[in-house]
C-alpha cells in the first residue's frame, strides 16, 4: 500500500478548518444580499458588520475592516488608493505588491533580509513592508519600522498575509490579510485600516471603499478560523528546529537561520541539486513542497527575494520552502528529512 502523501506547502494555502467549513454551510442558508433593504438583506446585513467587529475583536485591531477577495486585492487598494505621496516597497516584497505599486522605488536590505529605510524621504510618503516573508519566513521589525515610517511623516501599509492569526498585528496603518493561509476559504481576505480617511473612497459597497456583494459565507469562514486561535505554534517551532538539525547534518543550508523568523516557514539549500529536480522528486515520493512563492513556482526567473537579500542565482536555484501547518507531524518531518538526507548523500557520492 502506497503511503499518504505529505503537505508541506502551508505557505501557499493551508485546510479549511473544520469550523470554517460549518460556518459557511451555516451562511449558504442565509444567502441574501446584504445591501437589499428587505428583511433577508437587513438580516445578511446584522451578520456582515457582526462578522467585521469578530474579525476586529479576535485580531485585536481598532480601526476599520474592509472585505476584500484576498491579501493581493487588499493591497491593491492599500496602495493604489492611499492618500500619500511616493510609494516605496521592500526589495522582498510578494509579486502583488510589485504589481499594486509598479512605479514603487524598492528598498534595500541586507544578508540578515531586514529592510533599510533610509532611503524614504518626500512628503507622506507611503511604505510597503511585509510583516513575515512568504519565502523565508524572516520577520521585519514592524515596530521599529513603523516609528521611522511615521518620523517621516509616512504611511505604513504591512503585508501580514502569513502572519495574521498566529502572530499579533503590527503597528501599521494598513494591514493586508488572506483567509486561506490561516484556515478559511481562498478567495477571501481584508484590508485592516487604521483610519478610513487614509484611503481615497470610491464607492459602492464596503462603506464606500471597495465594489461588489460581500461574499457572506466565505467571511463568516474566516472569522470562524481565526477564532479557532494559533496555540500550535510552539509545535511549529518545535518541529523546523528538528527539521533543520537534520538538514544541516545532511549538508544543507538554512536561509536566514540567525534572523527572526516565523515558526511556520523555513527555506533550505541543497547545494549541487537544482529546487525543480528537488520539488520533482519530493512529489514523486508524496511530499508536497515548493520553490519560493506559490504565485511563481513555476517560473524559471530565481527568486527575487534570495537575490535581494545577497543570494547569487545558482546558490538561490537550490533552494527550496517547507511550510508547516496545524496538523504536521513529527513523522511527516523525520520522513521528508529521511528523503532529503538521501537526495544529498546521492549527490555528494555522484
Amino acid at each position: 500500500m502506497s503511503q499518504k502523501r505529505i503537505y508541506l506547502d502551508h505557505a501557499a494555502t493551508t485546510p479549511v478548518l473544520p469550523a470554517a467549513r460549518e460556518a459557511m454551510a451555516e451562511a449558504l442558508e442565509r444567502w441574501h444580499n446584504p445591501s437589499s433593504p428587505h428583511a433577508e438583506g437587513r438580516a445578511a446585513k446584522a451578520a456582515l458588520e457582526d462578522a467585521r467587529a469578530r474579525v476586529a475583536s479576535a485580531l485585536g485591531w481598532g480601526g476599520k475592516v474592509i472585505f476584500t477577495s484576498g491579501a493581493s486585492e487588499a493591497l491593491a487598494i492599500a496602495l493604489g488608493r492611499a492618500q500619500g505621496g511616493k510609494r516605496y516597497v521592500s526589495a522582498v516584497e510578494h509579486d502583488a505588491v510589485f504589481r499594486a505599486a509598479p512605479d514603487a522605488e524598492r528598498l534595500p536590505g541586507g544578508r540578515d533580509g531586514i529592510i533599510d529605510l533610509g532611503w524614504v524621504n518626500g512628503e507622506r510618503p507611503v511604505v510597503a513592508v511585509q510583516h513575515a516573508n512568504n519565502e523565508t519566513g524572516i520577520l521585519q521589525p514592524l515596530g521599529r519600522l513603523a516609528g521611522e515610517v511615521r518620523a517621516k511623516g509616512g504611511i505604513l501599509v504591512a503585508d501580514c498575509a502569513q502572519t495574521a492569526g498566529k502572530l499579533p498585528l503590527p503597528d501599521a496603518d494598513m494591514i493586508a490579510i488572506s483567509a486561506h493561509k490561516f484556515g478559511g476559504s481562498p478567495g477571501i481576505g481584508a484590508l485592516l485600516v487604521r483610519d478610513l480617511s487614509l484611503l481615497e473612497p470610491t464607492g459602492g459597497q464596503e462603506q464606500g471603499y471597495r465594489a461588489g456583494t460581500e461574499n457572506l459565507p466565505a467571511i463568516l469562514g474566516m472569522v470562524a478560523a481565526l477564532e479557532a486561535g494559533s496555540d500550535w505554534l510552539e509545535q511549529a517551532a518545535a518541529l523546523r528546529q528538528r527539521l533543520e538539525a537534520a538538514v544541516t547534518a545532511a549538508g544543507g543550508e538554512v536561509v536566514g537561520a540567525a534572523a527572526s523568523r516565523i515558526p511556520t516557514i523555513g527555506a533550505y539549500r541543497m547545494p549541487g541539486v537544482p529546487s525543480n529536480a528537488q520539488l520533482i522528486q519530493f512529489d514523486m515520493a508524496g511530499i508536497a513542497v515548493s520553490a519560493g512563492s506559490a504565485c511563481s513556482s513555476g517560473s524559471l526567473k530565481a527568486s527575487h527575494v534570495l537575490a535581494a537579500i545577497g543570494w547569487d542565482e545558482p546558490a538561490a536555484r537550490e533552494v527550496i520552502r517547507v511550510s508547516f501547518g496545524r496538523d504536521t507531524s513529527e513523522a511527516e518531518i523525520d520522513r521528508f528529512a529521511d528523503m532529503w538526507a538521501g537526495m544529498a548523500a546521492r549527490r555528494r557520492s555522484a
